[in-house]
């Protein structure tokens, strides 16, 4: 089970208020406003937010003074009174990210930029429950010792992002049995909190890698877009009416929707569209499965074994798109995955290719474009996520903009 330390106070306001009690709501507002709007000046988050301009000024005296806001150079010879551009200052606070997957952890920290500082990736065959919190935190010592004395005063957490149920599911790395009983009785955020000292939450793998793709977004960012991951297995994610949808723990899990294999019959996208699915198609083939990080993978040597899989995952996503989109506006959907660039890019045009060939009936099949943030994107994410929890409004008008 999976329990956060902390629990984060959200208001999902598009505008401010000046009544008493909604201080801290009022503070998101105004950081979120000139993080997104980078210049404005207190006249401008005044009108943007609503709040009148005296509450403006002394919410943002008290942002600059924790480090969050600074101020550019006086911009004269307007109308007026001279006006000073804010910006949010990058580094006014800093969060570990942290991933548990089926075959590798990832630690990194990150900025209020989101400029990563430092990370660290390691492979296994399995997630051992017996070693692996004492190595994510002998990581964790490692990287805060090299972050500066004001970086650990500004240190607001660890976001770990990991697969929903470890436990139930372990097995289908060929993780010994012990593991599933190991893996059920530790409360993940628990007992990486003891271990670090420091407060964590915890977010399904798949929202956190797909949030990491809404803060790559460019502005305006999409309203609706389904996002997929391809790793061990398929990790997804959802943007609906311009807000993550978390769910209740298992995330958008778009890998678990049926599709039909090259024979006709149902099976899952996670069984076509995976790294798995590549490795069980090259026992097959009676080739040798490599280890360690697929980056690293030497993929010319696996054809064509290779073209086969990007084919057949190809069209798997391409099916789970048109289904989604069924029940989801999608202005877009995106692919991404821990292969190298090239391989991913193979992928796509596969995805598209077959996303052409599908009929339609009511509306156009959405755009497909590739990640930004490839294997790191669930660390990278649960670390914003932190930062996003803590500091910036929930309201998506705000960051649309």
């Amino acid at each position: 089970m999976q329990k956060n330390s902390e629990t984060a106070e959200f208001n999902p306001l598009s505008r401010g208020v000046a009544q008493s009690g909604v201080r801290i709501t009022n503070e998101r507002a105004v950081l979120t406003l000139i993080t997104v709007n980078p210049g404005a000046s207190n006249a401008d988050v005044a009108r943007l937010s609503g709040l009148g301009p005296q509450t403006t000024s002394r919410i943002i005296a008290e942002l600059e003074s924790r480090g969050l806001v600074m101020r550019g150079d006086v911009l004269r010879g307007r109308r007026g009174q001279p006006a000073t551009p804010l910006f949010l200052n990058p580094q006014g606070a800093v969060s570990i990210g942290i991933e548990i997957g089926w075959r590798h952890y990832e630690v990194l920290v990150l900025e209020m930029s989101g400029k990563t500082l430092a990370s660290v990736r390691r492979s296994y065959l399995w997630p051992d429950a017996r070693t692996i919190f004492g190595d994510i935190a002998a990581e964790v010592a490692t990287i805060t010792s090299g972050l500066t004395d004001l970086q650990r005063a500004r240190l607001a957490g660890i976001g770990l992002a990991t697969p929903s149920k470890i436990g139930r599911n372990i097995g289908l790395v060929q993780a010994p049995v012990e593991q599933a009983a190991l893996w059920g009785d530790i409360d993940l955020v628990a007992r990486i909190a003891a271990d670090t000292g420091l407060p964590v939450q915890w977010f399904n793998d798949g929202n956190a890698a797909c949030w990491a793709e809404v803060i790559a977004q460019p502005s305006p960012r999409p309203q609706g877009f389904a996002y997929f991951q391809i790793g061990t297995f398929v990790g997804a994610g959802l943007v609906a009416n311009g807000e993550l949808w978390e769910g209740n723990g298992h995330a958008a899990n778009l890998g678990s929707m049926l599709v039909s294999d090259a024979q006709g019959q149902p099976t899952f996208v996670h069984l076509l569209a995976s790294i798995t699915a590549l490795q069980d198609q090259l026992t097959a083939a009676g080739m040798t499965v490599p280890g360690g990080s697929p980056f690293n993978w030497d993929w010319a040597a696996m054809e064509p074994v290779v073209t086969q899989w990007l084919d057949s995952a190809g069209l798997a996503l391409a099916k789970a798109i048109v289904n989604t989109h069924a029940v989801l506006e999608l202005d877009k959907s995106i692919i991404d995955g821990v292969m190298p660039r090239p391989i991913v890019e193979r992928l796509l045009e596969r995805v598209r290719v077959h996303l052409a060939a599908l009929p339609t009936l009511t509306a156009d099949h959405p755009p497909v474009e590739m990640g930004h943030l490839g294997a790191s994107a669930a660390a990278n994410g649960a670390a914003q996520l932190v930062l996003f929890q803590r500091f910036f409004s929930r309201a998506w008008k705000l960051f649309s903009t």
